[in-house]
């Protein structure tokens, strides 16, 4: 009786490039969706926290509101700067300058004009923006996780992409009205204003800066408007298609 030999063949070099390509995918995918699932329960928190404070106390609750939600919305903004890193090293496939000008909006709002300034802080219109971005934020990050796992919803991709077309110019006005609210506080206080000694002779008066920034936040909010449409056209094509596939 002859020894019966098992012949197994080596994987190819192109499998294994297929498996370590499919692993690392993988790991990004998770990496993304347990980032999204951060943000998303960061941002419910808030808004569920509101809505349950203003059910609650009513008006009252509004004047506090970021004494009880601040530190969690500014980890929240602070741990989105990673959604840029993300567009550069190419595991977001978003685009990098209308993302950027989103991000920094509201990190300068957040930080250099609400956080600085405590008599700001207390304004009915800081409640008004916080609802704003976290509506948008909860709808955005729930669309997000269920892409990552390849589940296209229709009506969710309908309500992500018109929802921020409706709701992104009313947060731009937010913004600047928050940013005229704090002017009068900057003008008396001198927060950030700079006077450089001789022999520069030169100061930087902080409310011009702010005043100079309203334009910057008006001229970005046409261009992510348009591309906001764009973005709109492009995924609903897409679900369209999948879902006659299907």
């Amino acid at each position: 009786m002859k020894p019966h030999f098992e012949i197994r063949s080596t994987p190819s070099l192109k499998e294994h490039q297929h498996m370590r390509d499919r692993s690392s995918s993988f790991i990004v995918k998770t990496y993304l969706f347990v980032y999204d699932l951060m943000q998303f329960c960061g941002h419910s928190w808030i808004f569920t926290n509101m809505i349950i404070r203003y059910m609650s106390f009513g008006r009252d609750s509004l004047a506090d509101t970021f004494y009880s939600i601040g530190l969690v919305m500014r980890l929240c903004q602070l741990l989105s700067i990673l959604e840029i890193l993300h567009i550069l090293i190419g595991i977001d496939k978003s685009r990098l300058f209308p993302r950027f000008l989103q991000i920094t909006e509201r990190i300068i709002v957040l930080f250099v004009v609400i956080n600085s300034q405590e008599e700001v802080q207390g304004k009915y219109i800081v409640c008004v923006l916080f609802f704003l971005w976290n509506l948008l934020d909860v709808v955005r990050y729930t669309y997000n996780m269920l892409a990552r796992m390849d589940i296209h919803y229709l009506p969710l991709t309908w309500l992500n992409f018109s929802l921020c077309i409706l709701l992104y110019p009313l947060s731009v006005l937010a913004k600047a009205f928050t940013i005229c609210v704090s002017l009068p506080y900057f003008e008396s206080f001198g927060t950030y204003s700079i006077k450089l000694p001789f022999p520069f002779a030169f100061s930087v008066y902080f409310p011009y800066v702010l005043k100079m920034y309203l334009l910057v936040l008006f001229t970005g909010m046409c261009f992510i408007i348009r591309n906001l449409f764009s973005e709109r056209k492009a995924h609903l094509e897409t679900g369209n298609s999948k879902k006659k596939r299907n």
